[in-house]
């Protein structure tokens, strides 16, 4: 029962703001067919894995992004026009959601313009769809309704279920989900000393009241990078 009310609570939270990766596993090689089967009837080939890396520069030190843009083409697309188009420098994380149950950290970090000089809504692509689900250090699309999302996101502090699409759900924001596209491959550190920065006792409507970081930490720039030197 404490875990149905939990997740409740949790929904209620994330539905109520504008909202915000763990990059789904390369596809495995696919077998040649059983004798008789025909190529018609032999499943699509997986898409092959391609990755794009931002680096968020803030003040608190950098986050660096694989974004899966093979897998969820259209948020990947979306958030390097904000990117390429320099909209991210000056914007702020200026909210951290923290859970009091589970292992800690526990929770998410939020970040973006807060609706101010956004481009049009990107369509909604489910977890159930991408396979790339929120786990910690996934980077999700903030949204109202499914389909509404702009330019603010997520960046989970820890594993979080409850935001993946749950097509069996006879709820339509559970059935939807948020849209999950990359995952933080460095800099997890200061996405922790960002969500542990003080928080407003006031600021905030409702559900997010008392969540808002004060002061609030700057995006100084948002650029893309090449991919990280293998180990």
């Amino acid at each position: 029962m404490k875990t149905m009310v939990r997740r409740r609570a949790l929904n209620a939270w994330l539905i109520a703001a504008p909202f915000v990766l763990a990059l789904a596993a390369p596809a495995l090689a696919q077998n040649a067919p059983p004798s008789g089967e025909t190529a018609a009837s032999k499943p699509a080939e997986p898409k092959p894995a391609e990755h794009v890396y931002v680096a968020l520069t803030t003040s608190a030190g950098t986050i660096t992004l694989d974004l899966d843009k093979a897998h969820a083409p259209l948020t990947v697309a979306n958030f390097l026009k904000y990117v390429d188009s320099r909209r991210f420098d000056g914007a702020n994380f200026y909210r951290a959601m923290h859970l009091d149950w589970g292992d800690q950290p526990n929770g998410l970090l939020q970040g973006g313009l807060q609706g101010i000089n956004v481009l049009p809504p990107v369509p909604h692509e489910p977890t159930s769809a991408t396979g790339i689900t929120h786990k910690a250090g996934t980077i999700s699309m903030a949204r109202y309704a499914p389909g509404s999302a702009t330019a603010d996101f997520t960046i989970m502090l820890s594993d979080i279920p409850s935001l993946d699409a749950q097509p069996a759900s006879d709820n339509p924001e559970a059935r939807a989900g948020f849209a999950a596209f990359g995952h933080v491959v460095s800099g997890m550190d200061v996405v922790r000393r960002i969500w542990d920065q003080p928080r407003s006792p006031t600021k905030g409507e409702g559900v997010m009241k008392g969540q808002m970081l004060e002061p609030q930490v700057k995006i100084v720039s948002a650029r893309r990078v090449p991919p990280p030197a293998t180990p």
